[in-house]
Order: C-alpha cells, then sequence, then structure tokens
C-alpha cells in the first residue's frame, strides 16, 4: 500500500472517530442543555430530537468512515499488528470498543427517535422526565440518559488507543520491541548455557 494511501485510510479513520466523540460530546453537554432551558416544558424533548435527527446522519458517515479508515489500516498494518509487542492486545480492545460503541450509538439514536416521536411532551429536561411526562417516552429517556455520556466515554478512550497505536508505530518503538526482544533471547541462551 502506497503512503498516500495509507495517509487517507488513517485520515478517515481519525477524522471519523473525531467527529463522532465530539458530536456526542456537544450534545450531551450543549445541546441537551440548551433544550432544558425552552421555557415550555413541552418543548424541551422536541427541540433536543431536531438537533440529535440532524446530526444523525453526520453522526453515521462518521461512523462509516472510521470504520473504513479502521479496517484499511488493519489489512496495511497486519504484519505488524502479529507481531508488534501489545499491537494486537490494543487492536482487540480497540474493536471490542468500537463494536460497543456502535451499539450505544445505535440504542441510543433509537431512543432518541422513540422521544423525537412523541414529542412535544412536558418534560423537566431533554433526558429527564417530569411527573406529567408520559411513561413510553419517561422510560425513553431514563435509557437515553446514561447513553449520552457512554458515547463520549466509548469514543474518547478509541482516541486514547489510536494514539498508542501511533506510537507504536515509530520507529523508535518497534527499534526498542526488536532489541528487547532479541535482548531476551541473548538472555535466555547465556542462562541455559550456564
Amino acid at each position: 500500500m502506497s503512503n498516500d494511501q495509507h495517509t487517507v485510510l488513517r485520515s478517515m479513520h481519525d477524522l471519523g472517530l473525531a467527529a463522532w466523540f465530539g458530536g456526542n460530546l456537544m450534545g450531551a453537554v450543549g445541546l441537551n442543555k440548551a433544550a432544558a432551558a425552552a421555557r415550555d416544558s413541552t418543548e424541551r424533548t422536541r427541540l433536543s430530537s431536531i438537533g440529535w435527527a440532524a446530526w444523525a446522519p453526520v453522526q453515521g458517515a462518521a461512523i462509516a468512515a472510521h470504520l473504513i479508515g479502521s479496517v484499511g489500516m488493519l489489512r496495511a498494518d497486519r504484519g505488524r499488528v502479529g507481531t508488534g509487542p501489545g499491537a494486537m492486545a490494543n487492536t482487540v480492545v480497540k474493536s471490542a470498543l468500537t463494536v460497543a460503541a456502535i451499539g450505544t450509538s445505535i440504542a441510543s439514536g433509537a431512543l432518541g427517535a422513540k422521544i423525537g416521536a412523541k414529542s412535544p411532551v412536558p418534560s423537566a429536561t431533554a433526558t429527564d422526565p417530569a411527573p406529567n411526562t408520559p411513561s413510553d417516552v419517561a422510560t425513553a429517556q431514563k435509557g437515553q440518559k446514561p447513553l449520552q455520556w457512554v458515547n463520549p466515554a466509548l469514543t474518547g478512550v478509541l482516541i486514547v488507543l489510536a494514539a498508542q497505536q501511533g506510537e507504536q508505530q515509530r520507529t523508535s518503538s518497534t527499534v526498542r520491541g526488536a532489541l528487547g526482544a532479541g535482548l531476551t533471547s541473548v538472555k535466555a541462551a547465556v542462562l541455559r548455557s550456564a
């Protein structure tokens, strides 16, 4: 694979993940708080739902870009992933967390769609029901409340793991790993001969 292709794949991976993380964090911190400030309590879920519905296609594209970049980079780096110290463990953990983040994004979207379909309804905030919130909407809100924080937490950890993978690819890290393995082999040989 050429360096240009690898750059495109890494960019898709990183930009997709950045948008996925940033959009979810901004939605939880900014959009839901802004909707909660609506004076009419029946507007809170409606306004929040409008914002999240506008974000949904962008998030879908961000997730798709991240996945395409991830799979492409994994194919390009399969030799290093198989032999590099810590690379396989990082890849396995990162893959599991990616699946979890996709799952929580889908669950959050489904709950948000339920809330949006019933809006406008009275509500304390975008994710907290009021005493007179219909029970089906209240249940969806109670599920949505933790998910608004789980999604940015998972994607934030993915960013850290991606940074770790980048460090594992650095020449000095690769040389240290090779030297360390070589020194371990020499030490073992010396101990056997003694």
